[in-house]
């Protein structure tokens, strides 16, 4: 188990403990909630600057990373639904989406290639800079951020009669729309991985 595998591993706890307080009605907890978020969402970002820096990429790092993405980004929209905060076609279209996208990701590592870096799957230059590039990787994590944790700051009661809650859902909007756009190169180029089963 190296570094970035335990900060993997470690931001998935850290999510399961922050989500836990979005019971309690009180502001405080929310706003402990909000902050904690953020810092899951950092922790994305942190785990791949180690395993560059100390040089410990590894194919199972790389799908670690993946599948923990995966988990905490349900685990959050999950929750929101389930409190009514945000409409349940949201996690409902990430579940569908993740789940026929790391299908395909997994075929894709079977072949020796990745998600992202120098051996990803994407083959065209729209395909890599939509699904692999850095920028597009951040941009998403920033929207993701935002809404999660605007959602959460959006039902501490001095809030909930601001913009606030309109910003928050409009953040969970594009962060959807984003998911789309985000995945349907990966459907589109995953075909001929699929194709050569």
């Amino acid at each position: 188990m190296n570094v970035p595998n335990c900060i993997t591993i470690g931001r998935v706890i850290l999510a399961l403990a922050t989500v836990a307080l979005l019971w309690s009605p009180a502001d405080n907890m929310l706003w402990t909630a909000s902050v904690l978020t953020a810092l899951v969402i950092w922790g994305d970002g942190l785990d791949g600057y180690f395993a560059r820096k100390l040089k410990q990429t590894t194919t199972l790092g790389a799908v670690l990373d993946i599948a923990g993405d995966r988990v905490v980004e349900m685990m959050y929209w999950i929750v929101f639904a389930a409190l009514n905060w945000i409409p349940v076609w949201i996690p409902l279209l990430y579940l569908v989406r993740g789940t026929f996208v790391d299908a395909i990701r997994s075929k894709a590592t079977e072949k020796g290639l990745t998600a992202f870096g120098e051996k990803t799957m994407m083959e065209s230059g729209l395909g890599k800079f939509l699904v692999a590039s850095n920028f597009s990787r951040f941009t998403y994590a920033v929207t993701k951020a935002a809404a999660f944790c605007l959602i959460i700051a959006a039902q501490v009661s001095t809030m909930k009669d601001t913009v606030l809650p309109s910003v928050a859902m409009g953040c969970a909007y594009v962060a959807a729309a984003f998911c789309v756009v985000r995945g349907l190169p990966v459907f589109v180029e995953g075909r001929r991985l699929m194709a050569d089963s």
